[in-house]
């Protein structure tokens, strides 16, 4: 039985070899260390030339490794309006170049409250996507656009924001950040099979029980404190736990793209993938 999820880094794998190196070198590693996706990290900007775009493209269909690509940082869905445009394109440009390079989904962190009640955030956050969305269709360009769960309590981000912007708009889903809502609330909730099984429940419920079956996940160890997240660590020093966490996604049947941020990324991310195995009962 194949794997019903595809494991794999985000950023290129720190083993990546010098020559060829860069997106094209971290699609061979992702394969060779026998993973089968890879998240682009465009992070800090979008610089990337079409004719490089391509060459991703083609090694990652050569090589069979799913593609999805972290957007820059410095997005925020409730900017204010001098501020959104340059947001807007930060968004825009991961998702043209992203789409060249044979990426399927855009990653990115949905932005702060700024104080405000989710309640009023959430309408300006859907309003702007739809007209990303509007732009990206027009222009023939399918990715979906993932809006992270976050791992403070302050940003917008929580899973209940992340489903309300999915359920308004075809072609946005969340991407679950597993140890982002683990460390949200800071006092250690969000880390049990009766949790997770609650959480997915109600993302079947909002999105459908197909959408189960083509999740997009962040996973790592993580550090907290009472105001959230502080920052990611090697699973095996964290009070993660997996198997809970494992398991739940088993009962729920899910399947998709499991990415690992932890600082031993590779290492981390095999991890995932024989305990999946193990647990799942599936092999490669």
């Amino acid at each position: 039985m194949a794997l019903s999820f595809q494991f794999g880094t985000v950023g290129s794998p720190t083993s990546t070899p010098k020559k060829p190196g860069g997106s094209v070198g971290a699609v061979i590693q992702t394969r060779e260390l026998g993973l089968g996706a890879l998240e682009l990290g465009w992070v800090r900007s979008v610089r990337v030339s079409e004719s490089t775009c391509a060459d991703i493209r083609t090694t990652a269909e050569e090589h069979d490794v799913l593609l999805s690509v972290h957007a820059p940082y410095y997005i925020n869905l409730n900017a204010d309006e001098e501020e959104w445009p340059k947001s807007r394109q930060r968004l825009m440009d991961a998702a043209h170049y992203g789409n060249l390079a044979g990426a399927t989904e855009i990653i990115f962190h949905p932005g702060s409250y700024f104080g405000k009640p989710p309640e009023d955030v959430r309408p300006i956050a859907i309003k702007r996507l739809e007209g990303c969305l509007a732009e990206l269709r027009k222009s023939d360009n399918q990715v979906t656009l993932r809006p992270e769960t976050m791992g403070k309590a302050a940003m917008l981000g929580s899973l209940e924001d992340t489903l309300a912007m999915s359920q308004a708009l075809d072609g946005v889903q969340p991407c679950l950040d597993f140890a982002h809502l683990h460390a949200r609330t800071g006092d250690g909730t969000m880390n049990t099979y009766d949790e997770w099984c609650q959480a997915l429940e109600k993302y079947a419920k909002t999105l459908g029980e197909d959408s189960l079956k083509d999740l997009s996940c962040h996973l790592s160890g993580i550090e907290y404190s009472d105001k959230g997240e502080k920052n990611h660590l090697p699973l095996q020093e964290s009070d993660f736990d997996l198997q809970a966490l494992f398991h739940a996604l088993h009962k729920f049947e899910c399947g998709g793209r499991l990415l690992c941020e932890s600082p031993v990324m590779e290492e981390d991310a095999l991890l995932f993938q024989r305990t999946w195995m193990e647990i799942s009962g599936q092999d490669e």
